[in-house]
């Protein structure tokens, strides 16, 4: 089971160099085995309305949660001291600490192009790392 990191996501909806490989990890692994975290859903939101592309977040939102039935996941007050600790263990940023506790949370295989995951326990996978066991 997965944990889509936000530049998962935007890889695929900025049409980037990695597009096809996201592309791809959606159409072969089952949306039950998908999970975002609330923090990349409005991450994703942020960044789209500033490049006037609302349109295209309600179209994710609705492929990707009432359609596809990906699981959203959050963590909450109780384990920000954990992001805290993960954090500065790691040395990484907010976000990236909070991804990494909600993978470690719900026991999921984060799934990220951020080589900043590298320097941790837990490490992450990117797309085709992910699909080479499919």
């Amino acid at each position: 089971m997965c944990l889509l990191d936000t530049n998962i996501l935007l890889e695929l909806l900025l049409e980037q160099e990695n597009s096809d490989d996201v592309e791809y990890l959606f159409a072969r692994i089952p949306a039950e085995r998908l999970f975002i975290t609330d923090f990349a859903l409005y991450s994703m939101g942020i960044i789209l309305f500033r490049r006037k592309r609302s349109d295209t977040f309600v179209q994710v939102v609705d492929d990707l949660f009432l359609e596809a039935d990906v699981n959203l996941i959050q963590i909450g007050p109780a384990d920000m001291k954990r992001v805290e600790q993960i954090a500065h263990l790691f040395r990484l940023d907010f976000d990236d600490a909070y991804q990494y506790v909600a993978a470690e949370k719900y026991g999921l295989t984060l799934v990220s192009f951020d080589a900043d995951f590298d320097r941790t326990k837990q490490g992450r996978k990117t797309p085709a790392e992910v699909l080479s066991v499919y």
